[in-house]
């Protein structure tokens, strides 16, 4: 048995991936999800897994300079969106009015834990340059509500930024644009693309942590994993179909 600790963004495409994987394999696999970061920190801290699914490059690199991976090999990337709730929303916003609206409370991931917040607060990083004073506000402002290892677990089935607004913790929120699709299924949902200059690339890179590991990075590079990931939203940039 394969033992596999993955980013909580890969929960959705997981399934499938690993069930092809085990066609083509005959090796069976249980998976465990959390944030990379916390993740990573388990590795670190003793727990023994053959493959880790990381958000982002930086936590195979650090167990690798650690000596607790073999290798590492990218297999997928991402993007970030702006998800809304439609009734806070006007027929002139756009994901940057939206962003810098300060009656809005904003909603990410929890940077260092969890590699979408890191990937936010780059995009914060970016807006900076592009207009000064923004990025820090939106640092200040954001609510770090998911991704940390004391906050509450996105309900199973739930996608965090629908949870959230829906909940009213928030009415935006900064995650994965493979995400998108899924979520523009819902009217009161509003998602924004946000431009390709501006964006970050999240890239998901795996620690091969055991010899076991290798076949899974190997599969993960054939067409057909990625044909599975692209269907899910991976390793093609943004969603199409935006709103805003």
């Amino acid at each position: 048995m394969l033992k596999v600790l993955a980013a909580g963004s890969l929960r959705r495409v997981w399934i499938p991936l690993m069930a092809q994987f085990q066609a083509e394999t005959g090796i069976a696999s249980d998976t465990q999800f959390g944030p990379a970061g916390l993740l990573r920190q388990r590795i670190e801290a003793g727990e023994t897994c053959d493959f880790f699914a990381s958000a982002s490059a930086n936590h195979p690199a650090a167990l690798i300079s650690a000596g607790l991976a073999l290798g590492s090999i990218p297999f997928a990337s991402n993007r970030l969106c702006l998800s809304v709730a439609r009734r806070v929303t006007t027929a002139s916003d756009d994901w940057l009015s939206l962003l810098s609206n300060p009656k809005l409370r904003l909603a990410t991931s929890t940077p260092g834990s969890d590699p979408s917040g890191d990937y936010a607060w780059q995009l914060f990083d970016n807006l900076e340059h592009y207009q000064s004073g923004l990025g820090e506000s939106l640092k200040n402002r954001a609510l770090c509500l998911v991704g940390g290892a004391g906050s509450p677990a996105v309900p199973q089935g739930e996608m965090a930024a629908s949870w959230l607004i829906r909940s009213g913790q928030a009415e935006m929120f900064l995650g994965y644009a493979s995400y998108a699709s899924s979520l523009r299924q819902h009217a009161d949902i509003l998602v924004c693309d946000i431009p390709e200059e501006m964006n970050i690339v999240a890239d998901y890179v795996s620690a091969i942590c055991s010899e076991m590991g290798m076949a899974l990075g190997a599969f993960l590079r054939t067409p057909t994993a990625m044909d599975i990931l692209k269907q899910y939203g991976f390793g093609v940039g943004l969603s199409s179909g935006s709103d805003c």
